[in-house]
Parts: C-alpha cells; structure tokens; sequence
C-alpha cells in the first residue's frame, strides 16, 4: 500500500519559510534606512554653540545650534540667511555667525543707519536696531564674485562685515546655513523675522 503525503504539513512548512522571507527583507530593509539615515545625518550637519551677543534677539550668546552643511554645495547663500562661517586665516576657535547682506557682485553702503545695495534702500528682513557706525561701508564696498557682506542682528553690537578684522566674507570660508537651535527649538533662519512681511 502506497504512503500517504501530508499536504497541510508541506504548505505549513512553505508558509511558514514566505513569513521568515518577508519578515528578513523587511529587517534588512530597515537596517539599510537607519544606516543611511544615521550617515547623511552624520556627513551633512554639524553643531556649534554661540559665543558671542551679535545675533540676539535671534541668536543669544550660548546657544547650541546645528549647521546645515549640504545646502550651500547645491546653491549659493541668499540674503538674510543667517550662516556659520570660519575668520578666514584666523586663529579664533570658534565659528562667525552672521546674516548675509550682501551678495556676490553687488555694491554695499550704509548711510545713516540705513543699507544700501546697488544704490537702493534694503528692506530690513529681521527686527534690528538702527545702526550707529557703517564701519567700512561708509563708502561703497563692490563683492567679489565668490563674496558675502555680513551684519549681526544686533547691529551696534557685532563685529562683521562692516570692520577690516572680518570683511567681506568668502564663499570658500563658509560652513554652512544655521539651520536650528535646539536648547529652546525654532528654525534659526524664522527667527526673529519681521512679522509685517
């Protein structure tokens, strides 16, 4: 008499090898997104604290912000972005952080308070007290085509592009966008931004 074969303890088997199948695809799948995640995050940002009050009321002296480093190897800096930048050939330890003003090309010149670019008023994007010295810019500064005017947001109070220790600010030297503060949470870059526009 022939043996009989059990089909139900063949299918259990086959069913249960298609849900080890699926469940190690789907292991293997999250691994590689953690892993890809956990390097981009790791290659693209970097942290900074601040160390200085020329931001405020955007940026107060200690506070810890992360830095975008991947936005400004697809594009270049816009104005009014606040942006992390190295003292070129400085000794300093620590990294600028400023809004940019001006942009490559452009002419720069403050007077009475107000900025101008290429002979026009600049409309002030961040709430910002009216300037008391224009420093350098008291006369007409051009960009080169690789640089950047740069302004604290407290304007009587920072060291930047208006004084020779700073200048004009090369592509080259920046870092990159800040992008958030962490130890109270806000995107820097909405910051303080006037509420009128």
């Amino acid at each position: 008499m022939a043996e009989r074969y059990d089909y139900t303890h063949a299918e259990q088997k086959e069913r249960v090898l298609r849900i080890l199948i699926s469940v190690s695809i789907w292991v293997v799948s999250v691994a590689v997104v953690v892993l890809a995640a956990w390097l981009i995050i790791r290659l693209s940002i970097e942290k900074t604290t601040v160390v200085d009050a020329s931001m405020e009321p955007t940026l107060t002296e200690g506070d810890s912000i992360v830095i975008d480093t991947v936005t400004y190897k697809i594009r270049s800096p816009r104005r009014n972005e606040v942006i992390v930048f190295r003292q070129g050939d400085s000794e300093h330890s620590f990294y600028n952080i400023k809004r940019v003003i001006g942009l490559p090309g452009e002419k720069v010149r403050i007077s009475e308070g107000v900025v101008y670019i290429n002979g026009s008023a600049l409309p002030e994007f961040a709430n910002v007290e009216t300037m008391i010295l224009p420093g350098l810019a008291n006369y007409e500064i051009t960009l080169g085509e690789d640089e950047y005017f740069v302004l604290g947001d407290s304007r009587n109070n920072s060291e930047d592009s208006r004084y020779a220790t700073i200048g004009n600010v090369k592509k080259s030297d920046i870092i990159g966008r800040a992008w958030i503060r962490t130890n109270k949470f806000g995107f820097i870059n909405s910051l303080n931004k006037k509420s009128d526009e």
